[in-house]
């Protein structure tokens, strides 16, 4: 088997390099191998490769640069999805595309769940989801998996960024009135690698192809998952200036960004446990497995 790999330095590109290598080959690109910005360069790689699989975690994800970069953001997440459909259509390949809670405008007091009507709330959501629609419409042998607050040891984050500013600040304030799962790199690569085992031993008849929640289980906001960063570095004996309790929680309006967030991104993974058998781990496994490599970085 032959896969096509995009976004391969980013933090789920860089973990798919891992779980895919026992699959088959894999022929693992980024932006300086394929321009995902112009449609004639995607055609010519997916063309070239000949992929049975092509997963594409590559993507815009620089949320507030997209409010002033509009076309930039939809080429390479809604032109590139739809690029890479079409080619894959023509060749019978699977195509695994990943997307994100910020097509929903967050005003749900529940679990979103697949059905649930996206609304956007800023130029990085509309992006993805137009690039969710486009993919769907060139083929129909595509798994979509929407996740959320992205983590690992590998690339930019949330818990690298609390890591940094704990060891040069004494105090700081965090967001606490949004809320998710924050879901490690890792779990989304573990689980693609098995999506893609469970499609060649059932084939197109039996496996079933569509769009999915995967995010790690549990919840909470960004405040508690600053707080959790630091405690449990401390606990593991390693030195910071920032303490627990001198994070203080505030209102996301203290906080002002210009693209806005959803207030709760919390996914129902119901639909993709029950069809694929998998456990879903809580967030906090996931966390301490990328707060462990990054220590061991120290």
């Amino acid at each position: 088997m032959k896969i096509l790999l995009t976004g391969k330095n980013g933090q789920v590109g860089f973990e798919l390099q891992r779980s895919l290598a026992p699959l088959g080959e894999i022929c693992a690109v980024d932006q300086e191998d394929c321009d995902f910005t112009k449609e004639a360069s995607i055609r010519r790689l997916v063309q070239l490769v000949q992929p049975d699989v092509i997963v594409n975690p590559a993507a815009y994800t620089a949320v507030d640069r997209a409010e002033s970069e509009p076309d930039m953001a939809h080429a390479v997440n809604a032109l590139a999805p739809s690029v890479i459909g079409e080619e894959a259509d023509k060749l019978g390949a699977l195509v695994i595309h990943y997307s994100t809670d910020y097509v929903f405008d967050g005003e749900k007091p529940g679990f979103y769940i697949e059905e649930d009507e996206a609304r956007p709330q800023n130029v990085y959501g509309r992006s993805k989801r137009e690039g969710e629609r486009a993919l769907q419409r060139a083929t129909a042998r595509h798994l979509i998996l929407r996740t959320s607050w992205v983590v690992g040891a590998h690339g930019a984050n949330f818990a690298k960024t609390i890591l940094r500013l704990a060891a040069e600040r004494d105090r700081l304030k965090v967001v606490a009135d949004q809320w998710g799962a924050p879901t490690s790199a890792a779990l989304l690569a573990d689980s693609t690698a098995h999506l893609i085992r469970e499609r060649q031993q059932k084939g197109d008849a039996q496996f079933r192809y569509g769009l999915y929640h995967l995010v790690a289980g549990g919840e909470t906001n960004w405040f508690d998952y600053a707080r959790f960063v630091v405690a449990e570095t401390l606990s593991a004996g390693y030195s910071l200036k920032l303490s627990p309790d001198a994070i203080e929680a505030i209102p996301s309006s203290d906080y002002p960004t210009a693209a806005k967030r959803p207030a709760n991104s919390r996914l129902d993974t119901s639909k993709f446990r029950s069809t694929f058998h998998l456990i879903l781990p809580d967030w906090r496994d996931g966390v301490r497995h990328v707060l462990r490599q990054l220590w061991d970085r120290q």
